[in-house]
């Protein structure tokens, strides 16, 4: 079978990757072209377009790429109509995904949508499109199969695929790790401030502020793999370390992290490291944000599975050092921190255990 996959940021590039490995292994005929990034790349296949040039944060940002995102869309569709593949998998991104399914479906391709857009937040109308031109929907949330379900769509939740992402991974030795990124003995909080540029140099910048207060920890930079080590030099000194393609084996040694919303909060939580989460966009960006965005309470993926708060989220003109401070202490010691870590036990068990990967793959070759 010949398969065209999608997707458009850092979180999708591995959700692709362990999709991609697990068709390998039920159809030894798989062929891929995609849009993604190294992780896919390395499953084999043709790398169309790397998600480091599809990525615009934000209202203002995609106003001003505007040419080029629309450009994007008439050669993905070019490319698509000219490879002729059999099925078209669409991973989250979608404000580009949405209109590619629509294009692919009038082809005559089956389209699959694995990582539901966030609908239930915002654009829930989008939920027409999806009934009209995808033809298996694959959630990894819970409540979302509920949300489809509701909305007269059937879908199938398979689980989360970071569970598997996670347990697969070869981790290196704790020691080893520190002494190879020269890291000294004191512990670590870890600093995820995102992966696009605009982003990471806000949430830096804030990240850092608190550093006088916590003189008795080193702090370690999560580089993102779409920027280049150069770009975080401005902020390294001899107690701002850096680190870059390793987030996993910097989280598995910290005792803390500040990390910015998004599929970073729940990985930190999966492994089990106490976390504050941080978010701050442009004042427009997030006014406009602010109208759209209906039905939850909460911008992390932690607290929306438990439908409760289990980590403190800093958003917009909460999230300044007095504020950062306070919640830093209470989790890296005393009751709060033993708290977080509970309920980190129930949110997995919430998940739905491993071998999401698998159960999608099954599903698109039964399509």
């Amino acid at each position: 079978m010949k398969y065209y996959i999608i997707a458009g940021e850092a979180s999708g590039d591995l959700h692709g990757s362990n999709l991609m490995k697990a068709l390998k292994q039920k159809d030894a005929q798989a062929e891929f072209r995609f849009w993604g990034g190294d992780l896919m790349e390395k499953q084999g296949g043709v790398l169309v377009k790397h998600y480091k040039d599809l990525a615009f944060m934000g209202f203002l940002e995609v106003a001003m790429n505007l040419r080029t995102i629309l450009n994007n869309i008439k050669f993905c569709k070019e490319d698509i109509k000219n490879n002729k593949p059999d099925y078209l998998i669409l991973v989250d991104y979608p404000g580009f995904n949405l209109r590619i399914a629509k294009f692919a479906k009038e082809l005559g391709i089956k389209v699959i949508y694995y990582i539901s857009p966030q609908l239930w937040a915002w654009k829930e109308g989008r939920v027409e499109i999806i009934k009209k031109y995808v033809d298996e929907m694959l959630v990894i949330l819970p409540f979302e199969e509920d949300f489809y379900k509701k909305h007269g769509v059937h879908s199938h939740f398979v689980g989360h695929p970071l569970l598997d992402a996670i347990s697969e991974l070869a981790l290196t030795d704790k020691e080893d790790f520190k002494k190879k990124n020269g890291l000294n003995e004191k512990e670590i909080i870890a600093l995820l401030p995102g992966s696009r540029k605009q982003e990471v140099e806000k949430m830096l910048q804030i990240m850092l502020s608190v550093r006088p207060y916590f003189e008795q920890y080193q702090f370690v930079i999560a580089g993102a793999p779409s920027l280049p080590r150069s770009f975080y030099e401005k902020y390294v000194d001899e107690n701002v370390h850096f680190v870059s393609n390793k987030t996993y084996d910097l989280l598995r040694c910290s005792k803390a992290a500040l990390v910015t919303s998004g599929t970073a909060t729940l990985e930190t939580a999966l492994l089990d490291i106490p976390e504050v989460v941080c978010y701050r966009g442009s004042k427009i960006s997030y006014a406009i944000a602010k109208r759209l965005v209906k039905n939850i309470n909460y911008i992390s993926l932690v607290n929306l599975i438990m439908d409760r708060e289990v980590v403190k989220e800093l958003i917009q003109d909460d999230l300044h050092t007095s504020h950062l401070v306070e919640e830093l202490k209470k989790v890296l010691e005393g009751e709060k921190r033993n708290e977080i870590l509970n309920d980190y036990r129930l949110l997995k068990q919430k998940l739905g255990g491993k071998g999401a990967s698998d159960k999608a793959a099954e599903i698109i070759l039964k399509v």
